[in-house]
C-alpha cells in the first residue's frame, strides 16, 4: 500500500518541478515510510511514497516499461496478478521485478485503459504517464477502496492520494461549496465527486481520467449490476458457491511478502474472513479488536475473544477512553480529510496503532453488510413497503390505512419511520441517515442562520443521490437500496474511513468480501437470500454457520460501537463548547448559535443527537484545519 501524486501541465514547455513532487510526498509520509520515489518529464511529474508488501527489494517507484516511455505511480495490490504476469509473458513482454506494479504498466501497454481495468482483481489507485502520446491515465478501482483526488484547471491537473499533497501548492483555491457543506449535514458525510473545496474532486469508484490535449474526460470501467431476472438457485448449491467464493477471496487478499492479521468486530463478517485466512497458512495469524468498559456499551471484545479461541490466533485487544478521543480528534480530521460523522474511525486508529506493532497487512469483514444485506435498514424498509402495499388494499387507504399506521408505527422503535408511509422510495430511503439540517430532513432546517440557508440550492444538495436513484429505475426496493449504498455510503463514508485511519499507522487494510466477483455474485441473489422475515444476510449466515460460533451468528448486529454519545454528554461536554461556541466557529455564520445551543441541551437531556453535534465538531475542526491551517498540521 502507498500514496501517490502528480501533475501535468498542459503546456508541453512548461517543467513541473522536482522540489514540488517532494512537498507533495512530504504531506502523506505516513501512507509509505519504506521508500520515496519520484519522475519528472518535460511537463509532467510522478511522485510516489510506498508500504512494501510484496517484493520487498525490488518495488521501488515510479516504475517504467522497457524503453522507459510508459511510467506509473500504483497504490493498492492486484490479486490476480501472477496469472497476469504469465500471460504478459506468454505475449513477448519482458519483466525486472516479480511487482504487481510492473504488471500493471505491461497490461496497459497491451490492451489499453479500458481492457487493462477489467482484467484486475483488486484495490488500487494509479496514475499511468504515456510519454508515447502525452496522455495522463488516472484509474481507480471498482467499488473506491483507494482514494484518488485531482485538482483540474485550465493550465494543469494535479492529483494525489490525498488532498492534502493537493494543497501543497499554495496556488490551489481553497474555497468552500456551501451546498457540500449542506450536503454533509443532510447526509453526515459527502456522497459523490465533490469534496467541501470546489477545487478538488474525487475520482469515481470503477472510473478512469484521461488527461491529453488539454482536456480531460472520465470514463466508467466498471458497475454493479442486479439483474431483474434472478438465476434460479436450488438447495445447498448456492450456499457451497458462496463459501467457495470467499474461501478463493480470502486466499488471494492474504498473498504479502510480510505478516497478516484480521481486524475483529466480534461479528459475523469478520470471524468469518478469520475462519478463511487460518485455513490459508500454516503461520500463527494474529488477531484485534478494541473494546469499551462503559456501562450499558456493546463490548465486542468476548465476542472477538470467542473467535480467536475457536481459530487459535494470537489475539491482542486494548481499551481507549473519553480522553483518547479527544486527544485524537484533530488529528482524526487531518487524516480523514473529507468531513465524515464516522466515530468508530478514532477507534479504528487506535486498533490499527496496536496491530502495526505486529502486522504490516490487515484483513477486514468490511462490506458484508452492503453486499449480503446486513443492515435492519433494509428490513425495515422492506416490512414498511409491505405495508404500504397491504394497506393500499383497504378502502379509504389514505386515511384508515394511514391512522392503522400511525398506531403501529408509534411504537419506539418504529416511530421513526411514520413520516415516511407517504414517502416515494427516494424519500424514505434517505431515513438512513439522520437527516437533520434541511433538505430532505425532519424539520432541523432551522439550525441554519437566515443569511446561509437562504443561500443553498437544496437541487445542488441532493444532486449525487438523485443521480444515483435515476439509476435504480425498475430494481426491486431492496436491489434498489443497496445499490445506492455500494456507490455512495460505502466509497464515501466506511472505505474512506478505512484507508485514512489504517494508514495513519502505515498498514495496509484488505477488505476481501468486497472483492468485485462477491458483489457480483450478491448482486444476483434473489430478496429472499438476502433478508427472509425478520433475519438480515440470511444466505451468508445460513453458508457460514458451521463456521462461525453461534453465539457470534445469533447475537444482535452492533456494529463497531464506540460511547461517544455518552462522553459527548460528559466527559466530552467542555471539550464540545469550546469549539461550538467559540467566536471563530459562530462567525462563520452558517448557524444560529441560539439554535445550537438548544440542540446540545436536548442532547444532555434525553440524548439523540450525538451525530448532528459530533458532526458539527468535524466540520468545524475542518475549517481550522484546512482553511486557517491553525489547529493541526502534521506529515
Amino acid at each position: 500500500m502507498c500514496g501517490i501524486c502528480g501533475r501535468l501541465n498542459f503546456d508541453l514547455g512548461a517543467g513541473v518541478g522536482r522540489g514540488f513532487i517532494e512537498r507533495m510526498l512530504d504531506t502523506i509520509r505516513h501512507r509509505g515510510p519504506d521508500d520515496e520515489g519520484t519522475y519528472v518529464g518535460s511537463n509532467v511529474g510522478l511522485g510516489h511514497r510506498r508500504l512494501s508488501i510484496i517484493d520487498l527489494n525490488t518495488g521501488h517507484q515510479p516504475l517504467s516499461n522497457e524503453d522507459g516511455n510508459v511510467w506509473i505511480a500504483f497504490n493498492g495490490e492486484i490479486y490476480n496478478y501472477q496469472e497476469l504476469r504469465s500471460f504478459l509473458l506468454n505475449k513477448g513482454h519482458t519483466f525486472r521485478t516479480q511487482t504487481d506494479t510492473e504488471v500493471i504498466v505491461h497490461l496497459y501497454e497491451e490492451l489499453g485503459p479500458m481492457e487493462c481495468l477489467r482484467r484486475l482483481r483488486g484495490m488500487f489507485a494509479f496514475a499511468i504517464w504515456d510519454n508515447r502520446n502525452k496522455s495522463l491515465f488516472l484509474a481507480r478501482d471498482r467499488v473506491g477502496i483507494k482514494p484518488l483526488y485531482y485538482c483540474l484547471t485550465d493550465r494543469s491537473i494535479t492529483f494525489a492520494s490525498e488532498i492534502k499533497a493537493i494543497l501543497a501548492d499554495p496556488s490551489i483555491e481553497r474555497e468552500i461549496s456551501p451546498e457540500a457543506i449542506d450536503r454533509f449535514l443532510t447526509f453526515l458525510y459527502l456522497p459523490g465527486e465533490e469534496t467541501l473545496l470546489r477545487s478538488i474532486r474525487k475520482l469515481p469508484p470503477g472510473s478512469y481520467l484521461i488527461a491529453k490535449n488539454g482536456r480531460a474526460e472520465i470514463h466508467e470501467y466498471w458497475d454493479l449490476h442486479f439483474p431483474q431476472v434472478k438465476p434460479t438457485w436450488r438447495g445447498k448449491g448456492v450456499e457451497r458457491e458462496l463459501t467457495e467464493l470467499l474461501a478463493e477471496s480470502v486466499k488471494l487478499h492474504m498473498i504479502a511478502d510480510v505478516p497478516v492479521g484480521v481486524l475483529l468486530s466480534g461479528g459475523v463478517d469478520s470471524t468469518a474472513v478469520l475462519s478463511f485466512a487460518v485455513e490459508q497458512t500454516d503461520k500463527p495469524v494474529s488477531s484485534f479488536t478494541i473494546g469499551f468498559g462503559q456501562p450499558g456499551v456493546a463490548d465486542e471484545r468476548p465476542y472477538a475473544r470467542l473467535a480467536a479461541d475457536r481459530f487459535k490466533t494470537q489475539h491482542y485487544e486494548m481499551t481507549i477512553t473519553a480522553d483518547d478521543f479527544i486527544d485524537f480528534m484533530p488529528r482524526y480530521v487531518w487524516h480523514m480529510e473529507e468531513p465524515v460523522c464516522e466515530p468508530p474511525a478514532l477507534a479504528l486508529n487506535y486498533v490499527s496503532g496496536l496491530a502495526k506493532q505486529h502486522v504490516k497487512v490487515l484483513l477486514s469483514g468490511e462490506g458484508g453488510d452492503e453486499a449480503f444485506a446486513g443492515y435492519s435498514n433494509y428490513r425495515n424498509l422492506l416490512w414498511l413497503e409491505r405495508a404500504k402495499t397491504a394497506l393500499s388494499i383497504f378502502k379509504g387507504a389514505a386515511t384508515s390505512g394511514l391512522s392503522v399506521a400511525d398506531s403501529l408505527f408509534h411504537l419506539p422503535r418504529l416511530a421513526k419511520y411514520l413520516p415516511l408511509m407517504k414517502a416515494e422510495f427516494p424519500g424514505y430511503y434517505y431515513s438512513r441517515t439522520s437527516n437533520p439540517y434541511g433538505s430532505i430532513g425532519s424539520g432541523f432546517g432551522h439550525l441554519y442562520s437566515a443569511d446561509f440557508g437562504t443561500s443553498l440550492n437544496p437541487s445542488l444538495t441532493l444532486e449525487p443521490m438523485l443521480r444515483l436513484h435515476s439509476r435504480v429505475q425498475g430494481l426491486n426496493t431492496l436491489d434498489a437500496m443497496l445499490y445506492i449504498d455500494t456507490k455512495s455510503w460505502l466509497p464515501d463514508d466506511l472505505l474512506v474511513k478505512a484507508d485514512k485511519m489504517t494508514m495513519a499507522n502505515s498498514l495496509e487494510l484488505r477488505v476481501p468480501l468486497l472483492d468485485h466477483k462477491v458483489l457480483e455474485f450478491a448482486a444476483a441473489l434473489p430478496t429472499d437470500l438476502k433478508v427472509r422475515g425478520l433475519t438480515t444476510k440470511y444466505l451468508a449466515k445460513k453458508a457460514l454457520g458451521r463456521r462461525v460460533p453461534k453465539a457470534i451468528l445469533d447475537r444482535k448486529k452492533a456494529g463497531f460501537p464506540v460511547p461517544y454519545e455518552l462522553w459527548l454528554r460528559k466527559e466530552m461536554r467542555d471539550y464540545l463548547n469550546d469549539i461550538l461556541f467559540d467566536r471563530t466557529t459562530t462567525n462563520r455564520g452558517y448557524f444560529s448559535t441560539q439554535a445550537i445551543r438548544n440542540l446540545v441541551a436536548r442532547n444532555d437531556a434525553r440524548g439523540g443527537y450525538s451525530k448532528e453535534i459530533f458532526s458539527l465538531v468535524t466540520l468545524e475542526l475542518w475549517h481550522r484545519t484546512f482553511l486557517e491551517q491553525t489547529q493541526f498540521a502534521m506529515s
